[in-house]
Protein backbone atom coordinates (compact mmCIF):
# COMPACT_ATOMS: atom_id res chain seq x y z
CA UNK A 1 0.00 0.00 0.00
CA UNK A 2 2.84 2.12 -0.73
CA UNK A 3 1.37 5.73 -1.68
CA UNK A 4 -1.54 5.37 0.07
CA UNK A 5 -3.03 7.66 2.79
CA UNK A 6 -2.72 6.53 5.94
CA UNK A 7 -5.21 8.01 9.36
CA UNK A 8 -4.64 6.46 12.72
CA UNK A 9 -5.84 7.14 16.30
CA UNK A 10 -2.93 7.98 18.47
CA UNK A 11 -2.20 9.04 22.00
CA UNK A 12 0.26 10.73 23.24
CA UNK A 13 1.83 10.64 26.42
CA UNK A 14 3.58 14.16 27.98
CA UNK A 15 5.57 14.36 30.88
CA UNK A 16 8.93 12.84 29.56
CA UNK A 17 10.64 11.13 26.17
CA UNK A 18 12.17 7.67 25.40
CA UNK A 19 14.78 6.66 23.47
CA UNK A 20 12.58 4.91 20.80
CA UNK A 21 9.68 7.61 20.55
CA UNK A 22 7.13 5.10 22.03
CA UNK A 23 6.45 3.39 25.36
CA UNK A 24 8.73 0.82 24.21
CA UNK A 25 12.30 2.61 25.12
CA UNK A 26 13.87 3.80 27.80
CA UNK A 27 12.78 7.25 29.53
CA UNK A 28 15.33 9.81 28.83
CA UNK A 29 14.57 11.46 32.27
CA UNK A 30 11.74 12.25 35.20
CA UNK A 31 8.05 12.30 34.94
CA UNK A 32 7.36 15.81 34.37
CA UNK A 33 3.62 15.19 34.71
CA UNK A 34 2.84 18.76 32.61
CA UNK A 35 -0.80 20.18 32.42
CA UNK A 36 -1.68 20.10 29.16
CA UNK A 37 -3.45 23.34 27.43
CA UNK A 38 -6.37 21.87 24.59
CA UNK A 39 -5.63 25.68 22.95
CA UNK A 40 -1.93 25.19 22.74
CA UNK A 41 -1.90 21.27 21.58
CA UNK A 42 -4.17 22.71 19.17
CA UNK A 43 -1.85 25.31 17.98
CA UNK A 44 0.98 23.06 17.67
CA UNK A 45 -0.79 20.61 15.90
CA UNK A 46 -2.13 22.71 13.04
CA UNK A 47 1.53 24.23 12.49
CA UNK A 48 2.61 20.68 11.64
CA UNK A 49 0.21 20.22 8.86
CA UNK A 50 1.22 20.31 5.61
CA UNK A 51 4.31 19.14 3.88
CA UNK A 52 7.43 19.04 5.79
CA UNK A 53 10.69 17.06 6.12
CA UNK A 54 10.74 14.70 8.78
CA UNK A 55 14.10 13.07 10.77
CA UNK A 56 13.01 8.95 10.76
CA UNK A 57 13.79 8.00 14.53
CA UNK A 58 16.81 6.29 15.75
CA UNK A 59 14.88 2.78 16.32
CA UNK A 60 13.58 2.32 13.16
CA UNK A 61 13.58 0.00 9.76
CA UNK A 62 15.51 2.86 7.64
CA UNK A 63 18.98 1.53 6.28
CA UNK A 64 22.23 2.44 7.00
CA UNK A 65 24.58 1.60 5.07
CA UNK A 66 22.67 -1.58 4.36
CA UNK A 67 21.74 -2.25 8.02
CA UNK A 68 18.59 -1.20 9.85
CA UNK A 69 19.12 1.30 11.88
CA UNK A 70 17.50 0.03 14.96
CA UNK A 71 20.20 -2.26 14.59
CA UNK A 72 23.17 0.15 15.13
CA UNK A 73 20.50 2.38 18.13
CA UNK A 74 20.30 -0.64 20.45
CA UNK A 75 24.17 -0.91 20.69
CA UNK A 76 24.18 2.50 21.33
CA UNK A 77 26.06 3.46 18.26
CA UNK A 78 25.81 6.58 16.33
CA UNK A 79 22.83 6.62 14.03
CA UNK A 80 22.96 9.21 11.12
CA UNK A 81 19.53 9.43 8.88
CA UNK A 82 18.61 11.66 6.47
CA UNK A 83 15.64 13.85 6.86
CA UNK A 84 12.16 12.44 4.71
CA UNK A 85 9.66 14.94 2.70
CA UNK A 86 6.09 13.67 4.48
CA UNK A 87 2.73 15.69 4.69
CA UNK A 88 0.11 15.80 7.40
CA UNK A 89 -3.10 16.07 5.84
CA UNK A 90 -5.43 16.37 9.12
CA UNK A 91 -3.64 16.84 12.74
CA UNK A 92 -6.82 17.08 15.01
CA UNK A 93 -6.65 16.54 18.95
CA UNK A 94 -9.63 14.45 20.06
CA UNK A 95 -9.30 14.83 23.89
CA UNK A 96 -7.12 15.42 27.00
CA UNK A 97 -7.03 12.98 29.17
CA UNK A 98 -4.78 13.13 32.59
CA UNK A 99 -1.19 13.22 30.47
CA UNK A 100 -2.23 11.73 27.32
CA UNK A 101 -3.85 13.63 24.50
CA UNK A 102 -5.19 11.81 21.65
CA UNK A 103 -5.03 12.73 17.99
CA UNK A 104 -6.15 12.01 14.89
CA UNK A 105 -3.77 12.12 12.23
CA UNK A 106 -3.75 11.82 8.37
CA UNK A 107 -0.79 11.86 6.57
CA UNK A 108 1.54 10.64 3.70
CA UNK A 109 2.95 6.71 3.41
CA UNK A 110 6.55 7.17 5.58
CA UNK A 111 4.93 9.72 8.07
CA UNK A 112 6.21 8.67 11.71
CA UNK A 113 3.35 9.24 14.43
CA UNK A 114 6.09 8.55 17.19
CA UNK A 115 8.31 11.23 15.60
CA UNK A 116 5.79 13.75 15.54
CA UNK A 117 4.68 12.54 19.88
CA UNK A 118 8.80 13.74 20.14
CA UNK A 119 8.71 16.41 18.31
CA UNK A 120 5.45 18.20 20.24
CA UNK A 121 7.07 17.16 23.19
CA UNK A 122 10.47 18.68 22.36
CA UNK A 123 8.21 21.91 21.82
CA UNK A 124 6.30 22.12 24.74
CA UNK A 125 9.54 21.46 26.97
CA UNK A 126 8.60 18.20 29.05
CA UNK A 127 9.04 15.49 26.87
CA UNK A 128 6.60 13.60 25.19
CA UNK A 129 5.99 9.96 23.82
CA UNK A 130 3.73 8.15 21.38
CA UNK A 131 1.79 5.65 24.14
CA UNK A 132 -1.67 4.66 21.63
CA UNK A 133 -1.80 4.12 18.42
CA UNK A 134 -4.33 2.29 16.00
CA UNK A 135 -4.23 2.42 12.05
CA UNK A 136 -7.58 3.45 11.31
CA UNK A 137 -7.37 3.26 7.33
CA UNK A 138 -5.09 2.67 5.08
CA UNK A 139 -6.59 4.34 1.18
CA UNK A 140 -10.14 2.71 0.71
CA UNK A 141 -9.48 -0.52 3.61
CA UNK A 142 -10.81 1.24 7.06
CA UNK A 143 -11.50 -0.84 10.15
CA UNK A 144 -15.22 0.33 9.50
CA UNK A 145 -15.01 -2.72 7.13
CA UNK A 146 -13.36 -5.00 9.10
CA UNK A 147 -14.96 -8.49 10.65
CA UNK A 148 -13.41 -10.39 13.08
CA UNK A 149 -12.41 -13.74 12.94
CA UNK A 150 -15.60 -15.33 14.89
CA UNK A 151 -17.59 -13.50 12.04
CA UNK A 152 -15.36 -14.93 9.14
CA UNK A 153 -15.53 -18.33 10.57
CA UNK A 154 -19.44 -18.44 10.41
CA UNK A 155 -19.18 -16.99 6.99
CA UNK A 156 -17.43 -20.35 6.46
CA UNK A 157 -19.65 -22.48 7.89
CA UNK A 158 -23.11 -20.69 6.59
CA UNK A 159 -21.34 -21.18 2.97
CA UNK A 160 -20.69 -17.40 2.32
CA UNK A 161 -16.81 -17.14 3.08
CA UNK A 162 -16.81 -15.26 -0.15
CA UNK A 163 -19.49 -12.73 0.06
CA UNK A 164 -16.22 -11.23 2.74
CA UNK A 165 -13.30 -11.03 0.57
CA UNK A 166 -12.83 -7.81 -1.91
CA UNK A 167 -12.73 -8.55 -5.14
CA UNK A 168 -9.47 -7.48 -6.81
CA UNK A 169 -11.75 -6.02 -9.63
CA UNK A 170 -12.92 -3.46 -6.73
CA UNK A 171 -9.32 -2.23 -5.91
CA UNK A 172 -7.56 0.76 -7.01
CA UNK A 173 -10.76 2.23 -8.68
CA UNK A 174 -8.86 5.50 -8.73
CA UNK A 175 -6.17 4.33 -11.17
CA UNK A 176 -7.46 4.69 -14.82
CA UNK A 177 -8.31 1.28 -16.58
CA UNK A 178 -7.89 -0.39 -20.01
CA UNK A 179 -9.56 -3.39 -21.10
CA UNK A 180 -7.09 -5.53 -23.59
CA UNK A 181 -7.71 -8.27 -26.25
CA UNK A 182 -6.69 -11.49 -25.88
CA UNK A 183 -3.39 -11.33 -28.10
CA UNK A 184 -2.47 -8.43 -25.56
CA UNK A 185 -3.68 -9.54 -22.92
CA UNK A 186 -1.01 -12.53 -23.39
CA UNK A 187 1.77 -10.22 -23.46
CA UNK A 188 0.57 -8.77 -19.98
CA UNK A 189 0.41 -12.26 -18.96
CA UNK A 190 4.35 -12.48 -19.32
CA UNK A 191 5.28 -9.18 -18.39
CA UNK A 192 5.83 -7.62 -21.60
CA UNK A 193 5.37 -4.04 -22.82
CA UNK A 194 2.21 -2.96 -24.42
CA UNK A 195 0.59 -0.72 -26.08
CA UNK A 196 -2.38 1.38 -25.89
CA UNK A 197 -4.41 3.08 -27.90
CA UNK A 198 -6.00 6.51 -26.09
CA UNK A 199 -9.33 5.78 -26.82
CA UNK A 200 -8.88 2.52 -24.96
CA UNK A 201 -8.74 4.46 -21.38
CA UNK A 202 -11.45 4.53 -18.95
CA UNK A 203 -10.16 7.24 -16.23
CA UNK A 204 -10.62 6.24 -12.69
CA UNK A 205 -13.25 6.91 -10.62
CA UNK A 206 -13.33 7.76 -6.65
CA UNK A 207 -15.79 6.52 -4.64
CA UNK A 208 -13.88 5.67 -1.52
CA UNK A 209 -16.44 3.37 0.64
CA UNK A 210 -16.89 4.46 4.58
CA UNK A 211 -13.81 4.87 7.18
CA UNK A 212 -11.76 5.54 3.83
CA UNK A 213 -9.04 8.63 3.88
CA UNK A 214 -10.31 11.72 2.32
CA UNK A 215 -8.01 10.86 -0.71
CA UNK A 216 -6.76 7.30 -1.27
CA UNK A 217 -3.57 8.69 -2.28
CA UNK A 218 -0.68 11.06 -0.92
CA UNK A 219 -0.42 12.16 -4.67
CA UNK A 220 -0.57 10.94 -8.77
CA UNK A 221 1.90 7.90 -9.08
CA UNK A 222 4.64 8.89 -11.16
CA UNK A 223 5.06 7.38 -13.76
CA UNK A 224 1.66 7.18 -14.20
CA UNK A 225 -0.10 3.63 -13.53
CA UNK A 226 -2.69 1.32 -14.98
CA UNK A 227 -5.37 -1.31 -14.47
CA UNK A 228 -5.32 -3.90 -17.24
CA UNK A 229 -8.61 -5.78 -17.37
CA UNK A 230 -9.11 -9.01 -19.68
CA UNK A 231 -12.05 -8.85 -22.18
CA UNK A 232 -13.86 -10.83 -19.60
CA UNK A 233 -13.28 -7.57 -16.99
CA UNK A 234 -10.98 -9.63 -14.64
CA UNK A 235 -7.85 -7.45 -13.48
CA UNK A 236 -5.01 -9.11 -14.86
CA UNK A 237 -2.72 -6.85 -14.14
CA UNK A 238 -1.09 -3.25 -12.68
CA UNK A 239 1.20 -1.14 -15.49
CA UNK A 240 3.11 1.70 -15.42
CA UNK A 241 3.92 4.22 -17.76
CA UNK A 242 7.17 3.82 -20.07
CA UNK A 243 6.81 6.43 -22.69
CA UNK A 244 2.99 7.80 -23.59
CA UNK A 245 0.86 4.73 -24.41
CA UNK A 246 3.45 2.42 -23.88
CA UNK A 247 3.08 0.30 -20.59
CA UNK A 248 4.97 -2.14 -18.36
CA UNK A 249 3.42 -4.35 -16.27
CA UNK A 250 4.66 -4.39 -12.95
CA UNK A 251 2.43 -6.87 -10.95
CA UNK A 252 0.18 -9.81 -12.76
CA UNK A 253 -2.41 -11.29 -11.52
CA UNK A 254 -2.81 -15.07 -11.64
CA UNK A 255 -5.61 -16.83 -14.42
CA UNK A 256 -7.93 -18.39 -11.74
CA UNK A 257 -9.54 -21.29 -13.36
Amino acid sequence: MAGRRKRYAAGFRFGFATDTYDSDGEAQGPDAAPALDFATLETLAAERTGRFEQMPPSFSAKKVKGRPAYELARKKQVVELKAVEVEIYEYKLTEIEGNIARFVIECSSGTYIRSLAHEMGQKLGCGAHLAEITRTAVGEFSMEQAITLEELAGAKQAGKFEDCLIPLEHLLTNFPRVNVLPVVEKRVRHGTKFNIMIAQLHPGRVEPPPGATSQLDGGEPRPPRLRVFSQQDKLIAIAEAVVPRTYQPIVVFEALP
